[in-house]
């Protein structure tokens, strides 16, 4: 693997994430208790042997900038790196990245160095496991210029993916982007037969969609991104490549999720939280990487938990009642506290932390105080709920609705970063 390099694209807004990404970048958004979306891709290369990683930035880069900085360090002897490519003004264009074909057009010196010769495309909003070997092995197998990680969904879900005509010999042959109409899945529909035949059960999936994970010959790459102004991988260079060049699938059936929606985010963080979670963070043959902290045990003191994940450094108080829910870093949850179907980041800090102070009179402390009642909810980090406060999603409550501070989108209320609701707060009253 030491002829690969990949690239991570982080620089997308991440409207749909809104309020999760009104302070940060997508990829800098807060899973699984003590993750970081962005760890993901970055572990998968790891456990893949991949030591070269740029990673493209552009928008709210600050806390990404820093995770990867306190997290990602190889040792001399591997000649490893994780680097940061951000938007930038240079002799050769002064505009922002215009789509993720575009960001790494303006990156292209580093790709083309000595010692290169294939480049792995990743996104940095995806949750799975993969080993990227695999692929290559594909890739080089066929003779492959370009490969695309492909994912076999049914029908309905194809709705809302790019989806793939293959030739027996799994090449790409034709593709269509969201069908919806039986007319045009039928253009499209993979044999189910083709599909068990290569060792994975169709189970009435007849679709093959794209994973956005694409592994080009690094000249092909090249030459694409110089011939042509094109921006975007998915909607121009992918379409481009199988009517010019030898696209090639590599068929993937394991755990894969597009975090784009609040819904989507909410989903997969419950989903990690339950007694079978389709994606195991306990692999220890490919674990995820992230940032020592060197945080304190969680302390539980007569609190009632079930279904749920708490991360390192919480204090769990007596009375309090968890079910089905994440806790997130550093959180203290109060007395006699109800939380069920609920996503909550933690805090950046203790309270015994100067750093924690505010300067607002009569703020609680962070975590959620004594008797607070949460429901269906995401809590993003460093917010300070006061006593029973009561989070419950009213019924009949429209999409985009906001309460106060709060924003119900998606089917889920989420609590921005850093909100403070005083005691006594109700959902009620702000409606």
């Amino acid at each position: 693997m030491e002829n690969l390099v990949s690239v991570i694209m982080g620089g997308g807004k991440g409207t749909r994430l809104m309020p999760l990404t009104t302070e940060r970048s997508k990829p800098a958004v807060p899973l699984g208790g003590k993750y970081r979306l962005i760890d993901i891709p970055i572990s998968n290369c790891i456990n893949s042997d991949i030591r070269r990683i740029y990673l493209l930035t552009q928008f709210n880069s600050v806390s990404l900038h820093r995770h990867i900085r306190q997290t990602y360090n190889f040792d001399p002897y591997h000649r490893g790196f994780v680097e940061i490519l951000a938007a930038q003004q240079t002799f050769a264009g002064e505009d922002w990245y215009q789509g993720t074909a575009d960001a790494v057009r303006k990156q292209i010196r580093y790709l083309q160095q000595p010692g290169i010769d294939y480049v792995l495309i990743l996104s940095g909003d995806q949750l799975y496991r993969m080993d990227y070997r695999q692929m290559l092995e594909t890739h080089k197998s066929s003779k492959a210029d370009v490969t695309i990680a492909a994912l076999p969904v049914d029908e309905e879900q194809a709705a809302g993916f790019g989806i793939m005509q293959l030739n027996d010999e799994a090449r790409v042959t034709g593709f269509l982007e969201k069908p919806k109409t039986k007319k045009e899945l039928d253009m499209v529909r993979t044999e189910p037969a083709w599909l068990d035949a290569r060792g994975i059960e169709s189970r009435g999936r007849t679709c093959l969609a794209s994973m956005g994970i694409y592994l080009f010959n690094r000249d092909v790459l090249i030459d694409l991104l110089e011939k042509t102004d094109y921006q975007d991988f998915g909607k121009e260079v992918f379409p481009a490549c199988m009517r010019a060049r030898r696209v090639q699938t590599h068929l993937f059936d394991g755990y894969w999720e597009d975090i784009g929606t609040i819904k989507a985010f909410y989903d997969a963080n419950l989903a990690l939280a339950s007694p079978n979670p389709p994606f195991s963070m306990d692999d220890y043959s490919a674990p995820i990487y992230t940032r020592p902290r060197f945080l304190p045990p969680t302390r539980v003191d007569g609190a009632t938990i079930s279904g749920s994940l708490i991360a390192d450094g919480c204090q769990i108080l007596e009375g309090s009642k968890i079910e089905g829910s994440l806790v997130g870093l550093r959180c203290t949850i109060g007395r006699n506290a109800h939380i069920s179907n609920t996503v909550i980041m933690g805090s950046d800090y203790f309270n015994t932390d100067p750093r924690s102070q505010i300067d607002e009179k009569d703020a609680p402390p962070l975590g959620i105080g004594d008797g607070s009642v949460i429901d269906g909810a995401i809590v993003d980090k460093n917010c300070r709920i006061g006593k029973n406060v009561r989070v419950v999603i009213p019924e009949g409550t429209p999409d985009m609705k906001e309460f106060g501070p709060l924003i119900y989108r998606d089917g889920v209320m989420c609590v921005p970063r850093g909100t403070v609701l005083p005691d006594g707060w109700r959902i009620e009253d702000h409606a």
